[in-house]
Parts: C-alpha cells; structure tokens; sequence
C-alpha cells in the first residue's frame, strides 16, 4: 500500500537541552551532607557503637561533593563544550 499522506515529511525540530543549575544542585548537596554530619554528632546513638562510621560518611560526601563542586566550577562539567 501506498503512504496516504501526499505531503512529504518534514524534519523533526530541533530539541533545546534545558538548562540545569548544576552549581546550585550540588552545593544543595554539600548542605545536606553538612547538616546530616551536625545532626550524627549531636545525636549520640548515631555515632556510636556498630553506628561510628556514620559521621565520616557524611565527611566524604562533603569532600567529594567539594571536589564535583570544583570540578563544574572551573567549567569541566559543562555540557556545552562537549562534541
């Protein structure tokens, strides 16, 4: 059978990739890991016993997220330059 549509098909447009904040989102990130490492240090029963590898979580979120912070910061992250 034939293609019952006599006009040609047109070119999908162009998508535009949305802009995404990537500095805010991770310093929202190194926020909430501040305020995880507050709350086990205050909380006792969260830092002791078989619990007392919780704070240096919350220190090496925070550190790896300084570093992805750093890493976007200085436009590595940016996927604009990529091609």
């Amino acid at each position: 059978m034939t293609d019952p549509s006599p006009t040609p098909h047109a070119a999908p447009e162009q998508i535009e990739p949305l802009h995404v904040p990537m500095l805010r989102i991770i310093e929202v990130g190194l926020a909430a890991w501040v305020v995880a490492l507050v709350v086990t240090l205050l909380v006792p029963a969260l830092h002791e016993g078989d619990r007392d590898w919780w704070p240096w979580a919350c220190v090496a979120g925070f550190v790896l997220g300084g570093i992805g912070w750093a890493y976007v910061r200085r436009g590595r992250g940016n996927a604009r330059d990529a091609a």
